[in-house]
């Protein structure tokens, strides 16, 4: 079939549906109105799934299946705190328990209908019945390291990314912002740090490499070689070798920094990034909209600009807004000011499907 895109915005879910080479058509929105923090497309069985977030009335999640009508699901709980216990964070702030927004949803490839979810703040869960009910994978959240998280660009630290290898549904990786990137072997029953090598220049010097409080961005798997991963990081581009800690990748770009980050399927030496001025600012670099690519592991970078625009633009893409197909032959990119861009060659060409949809928070592709 031929993929679909799901477009997560600040008022609500838009779709696209490809009727041939570069030819889409644009669906009826769904919740029209309503922020939709996170969205899922399952090519198991065609669910898809959204997570709203109604601001005074919190988060609400819904599913809709073959029919194409949605119903509402449960949302995600944390376990309640012991009584007489008190967490804070390194800001001596307590910790929250509290759901404030489903940031992330993945497949779990072991069963079917088998959901992960990452939240803020930053507990993982787990559904076995298509979002139905959720279980927090208590391996992580139990981790004492929790109490050194921080948040990014929220107040409380929260799980954006989780990379379930293809090989066994039971490895699996998340990056936390900020919290570094953890790894269980074991579907979660235990976990470890695995952020060794990353560095932040904005922490004092002997703090730089600690693993536990890394600004993760972004973090991306290989399908092809489930090993090698990529990471945008607050401070700049990191790559990890089937062994051996992160590297930070020195190739010369217009900004190492940026949100979204993307890796070919088929080929862990090729990826792509979003570049951006850097902290305060967060605008295009010299406003000018591209995206840049490496071939070769990060020596060098390509810039992609053809079909983006060409006048000074402010569009910023979040950590989820740029997405690569299952086969690697399509890219799709979606920005803070409404812009929704497809290329299907590689980014070396874009072609531009909407430039006045809401601020959109994600995109997707979807084989239904």
């Amino acid at each position: 079939m031929p993929p679909s895109l799901l477009v997560a915005t600040k008022k609500g879910l838009f779709e696209f549906r490809r009727r041939g080479k570069g030819s889409w058509s644009a669906q009826e929105p769904s919740f029209l109105g309503v922020p939709v923090s996170a969205c899922l497309g399952d090519p198991r069985d065609g669910t898809v799934y959204a997570a709203l977030d109604h601001g005074h009335f919190g988060t609400k999640l819904h599913r809709r299946g073959g029919d194409g009508k949605w119903e509402e699901l449960a949302t995600p709980k944390y376990p309640p705190r012991a009584k007489g216990t008190k967490s804070e964070d390194p800001f001596g702030r307590p910790l929250s328990s509290t759901l404030k927004m489903i940031w992330t949803m993945e497949i779990d490839p072991r069963r079917g209908g088998a959901l992960w979810c990452g939240t803020l703040p930053g507990g993982l869960f787990l559904s076995k019945d298509r979002g139905a009910t959720w279980e927090i994978v208590r391996g992580l959240w139990s981790r004492p390291e929790r109490k050194q998280w921080m948040g990014g660009g929220y107040n409380d630290p929260g799980i954006h990314s989780i990379c379930v290898d293809p090989r066994d549904g039971g490895r699996v990786a998340v990056g936390v912002s900020c919290g570094g990137v953890w790894r269980t072997v074991d579907g979660g029953t235990t976990w470890e740090q695995a952020a060794h090598g990353m560095r932040q220049d904005y922490a004092p010097a002997e703090k730089a490499y600690d693993p536990q409080t890394q600004d993760v961005h972004r973090l991306v798997q290989c399908r092809a070689a489930p090993d090698r991963f990529w990471a945008q990081h607050h401070n700049g581009i990191f790559k990890k070798p089937a062994q051996g800690k992160w590297q930070e990748v020195e190739g010369k770009a217009p900004s190492r920094f940026g949100f979204a980050c993307a890796v070919d399927p088929n080929d862990p030496e090729v990826a792509w990034f979003v570049p951006a001025v850097k902290d305060e600012c967060r605008v295009p670099v010299g406003g000018r909209l591209v995206v840049t690519r490496t071939r070769d592991g990060g020596k060098s970078f390509d810039v992609l600009k053809q079909g983006l625009p060409k006048e000074t633009v402010w569009d910023l893409v979040y950590r989820h807004g740029l997405d690569i197909s299952a086969d690697g032959r399509m890219l799709v990119m979606g920005s803070t000011t409404g812009g929704l861009w497809v290329s299907e060659d590689g980014g070396r060409g874009w072609s531009e499907l909407s430039s006045h949809l809401p601020p959109i928070y994600g995109v997707r592709f979807f084989a239904d």
